[in-house]
């Protein structure tokens, strides 16, 4: 079989970076190896994220950029949620694209790449204009590799997809589809062959992970302080995290596996939008402020030392002054050791989208500075707070120049090291000497 080159690009989420890796093993009995530029590639794949109007104007300037060197026989294919989302639109407004498939459908793309070649050599004209953004029957999970092509020290695992919350910003029901999990054993299955092919630390993916729900052979549904668990007895895994968590969905096994399983990690990612109770009423975010800081005090008590980071939207419809200084005040309250930071893009097909005071641009910048700069220093002073202290840090990455490594701290830390190359996705014990704005660094012991 001759060896075909694969150009795979990736936007937005961490489930997207999964989906990537497992388009790779899907294509790889068809000949297809990873090359670094879309130039002379037989198949380029935007892996695209719907969650921000920026990110799709950036697909289409990358689709501008590959139009230019796109030879005859070369495959150009769009996925992920903004083709779930767009669909045919894609087409129209790039007909040199030959595929649109969704985040749910790319376990078919040896068909699809068939289909598209069978096209080509019929000379249709430009595009193939093939389109698999219906939601299947069966899952995608079925249907992939046992084995993961790239495995590092550090894996996502997706354990869990979609989301039937309906926040009315958020396009991820529609791109994704509703709430499924994956069966425990399968769950299992797949942790096995990551740990044997080299991975000390699993990401458990999901849009609402907590919400997990797993059905064994016994029919008893387990929930995700039972799967993590049972993880946790997995000859060779150190390191558990998972992420994205709902506030609703958070219980007290979930609590009490933070307390109790060393390997589950002391961070957590809590997403909370907006500390306005009328806003989080108009987000359909099915929660209070106080709920959530509860949700925040309680986990404290199971374990004092977990820290948390969230998600913020400024500039949400309606947003008054007064909403925002409710937002300040809550990440005063909580005090966070990461956040992500975005103001309000309208996703067309929301509710959002259409509610009356929509907030200016200007305003929405405005909050955003005074917001992201009161998150930097909680986040420094977080970092600076490690200062002296050991930590286990798993070097999963080597850095930009010669001997040195990048890792994260349990609590999620870049760290920057210089190491001796063997040391290079090992676990290791630092000495916490130096934090900045993003990262913390530190000498072996």
């Amino acid at each position: 079989m001759s060896l075909k080159r694969l150009y795979i690009k990736t936007y937005g989420c961490a489930s997207n970076v999964y989906d990537s890796s497992r388009m790779v093993d899907v294509l790889k009995p068809l000949g297809y190896a990873l090359t670094e530029t879309p130039e002379n590639a037989d198949l380029v794949i935007l892996n695209t994220c719907h969650i921000r109007e920026k990110a799709e104007e950036k697909v289409y300037s990358d689709l501008g950029r590959i139009r230019a060197h796109k030879q005859e026989k070369t495959i150009v294919a769009v996925g992920g949620c903004m083709a779930q989302a767009e669909g045919g639109e894609i087409i129209r407004r790039a007909p040199y694209v030959d595929m649109v498939f969704g985040p749910q459908t790319y376990h078919r793309l040896p068909e699809m790449i068939a289909r598209a070649h069978r096209s080509q050599d019929k000379k249709t004209g430009s595009g193939r204009g093939i389109v698999e953004v219906d939601f299947p029957v069966e899952s995608k999970f079925d249907y992939l590799p046992g084995e993961h092509s790239h495995v590092g020290s550090s894996a996502f695992l997706a354990i869990q997809e979609g989301c039937d919350k309906f926040c009315t910003y958020c396009v991820v029901p529609y791109t994704r589809g509703a709430e499924f999990s994956r069966p425990p054993q399968a769950i299992l299955e797949e942790a096995k062959l990551l740990l044997e092919q080299g991975a000390k630390e699993i990401t458990l993916l999901g849009q609402n992970v907590n919400a997990y729900h797993g059905e064994d052979p016994t029919g008893a549904i387990w929930g995700l302080g039972r799967l993590i668990e049972a993880l946790a007895a997995l000859k060779g895994l150190r390191r558990i995290r998972y992420m994205t968590s709902h506030p609703r969905d958070m219980d007290d096994e979930l609590m009490i596996a933070h307390r109790d399983i060393p390997q589950l990690m002391p961070s957590m990612h809590l997403p909370v939008q907006s500390g306005s109770e009328r806003i989080l009423k108009a987000m359909n975010r099915q929660h209070t402020p106080d709920f959530y800081k509860k949700i925040i005090e309680k986990t404290r008590q199971y374990r004092p030392d977990i820290a948390f980071s969230s998600d913020f939207i400024v500039g949400f419809p309606g947003e008054t002054d007064q909403d925002f200084e409710d937002t300040l005040s809550l990440v005063r309250e909580v005090s966070y050791s990461q956040a992500y930071s975005f103001k309000y893009s309208p996703r067309p097909g929301t509710p959002g989208a259409v509610m009356d005071n929509q907030i200016s641009e200007d305003v929405k910048a405005e909050r955003l500075m005074r917001l992201q700069e009161l998150l930097n220093t909680q986040q420094r002073a977080f970092n600076e707070s490690t200062i002296g202290k050991t930590m286990p840090v798993l070097l999963d990455r080597k850095g930009s120049r010669e001997g040195q490594g990048l890792g994260k701290t349990p609590y999620a830390q870049s760290v920057h090291i210089d190491v001796p190359a063997e040391l290079f996705g090992e676990c290791i014990d630092v000495k916490i000497e130096k934090a900045f704005a993003n990262s913390v660094t530190g000498s072996v012991l």
